[in-house]
């Protein structure tokens, strides 16, 4: 099992997230590419600790909102988003690279991963953007989103993902994190809900139903109050139950 998390969140002076610590627990660093969070300084450290952490380095694209943190919707035009995707996976990529490795996945942030889990032409923007920078990158996202949909169609290697400390609807989106119980908190209940993710049991849903999700890799977010404390016990318990963790890529 492949655990990521969202690094490399700050700007300037600005500061989010404990990314050395993190790097000690996760597998693949889903690294934010200066759209939505994240400035050339940032992404050179972060991508040269993946390297010497043996961390995947991961691109995690976004809506270009840094006010918003890409957390707000924007009716971009189409043709626009995937040069805004191209932009953002070049700008990554040359960090990767002058660290000594090379981007080998992509993941939408926010407001954009959770618009293309039905937006097909945002979700076809994303797809084309990494089609014409490499075939070769896996794409990761929602399980049943338009998104996965279309980059299998497209030749992409697709990668369900679930997230550790998110509420689901019975449909198997994500709670809006607006509502209430959108984000958990209690460190044993998401480590629990992970090892159940990773042995293909099923989780409850926000309604009390179950909810079965099959994930390739599971994300802890680095943002949310004790976070590398609730990531350290989330790996824990994977390891504890005879999960080996691996990046995927």
């Amino acid at each position: 099992m492949d655990l990521n998390a969202d690094l490399g969140e700050g700007f300037g002076s600005w500061s989010l997230g404990d990314d050395d610590a993190l790097l000690g627990i996760v597998t693949s660093a889903n690294v934010a590419c200066g759209f939505h969070a994240g400035d050339a300084t940032t992404m050179r450290r972060v991508t040269e600790r993946c390297v010497e952490r043996g961390v995947a380095i991961g691109a995690q694209v976004g809506y270009r909102d840094l006010p918003g943190f890409g957390r707000r919707f924007i009716d971009v035009d189409p043709h626009e988003l995937t040069q805004d995707v191209v932009y953002q996976l070049g700008a990554l990529s040359a960090f990767a690279r002058v660290a000594g490795d090379r981007v080998r996945y992509v993941k939408p942030h926010g407001a954009l991963y959770n618009a293309i889990v039905s937006h097909e032409e945002q979700a076809a923007a994303v797809v084309a953007a990494v089609v014409d920078v490499d075939r070769a990158l896996p794409v990761l996202g929602l399980p049943g989103s338009v998104f996965l949909r279309l980059a299998g169609e497209a030749g992409l290697t697709t990668v369900a993902e679930s997230f550790a400390d998110r509420a689901y609807t019975p449909q198997g989106t994500l709670v809006p994190r607006r509502l209430p119980g959108a984000v958990l908190h209690d460190a044993q209940e998401i480590a629990a809900r992970c090892v159940a993710m990773a042995g293909g049991q099923p989780v409850r849903d926000v309604e009390g139903g179950s909810l079965q999700l099959h994930p390739g890799s599971i994300c802890v977010h680095g943002d949310t109050p004790g976070a590398v404390g609730i990531a350290h016990r989330v790996r824990e318990a994977l390891t504890g139950a005879g999960v080996v963790l691996a990046p995927f890529a």
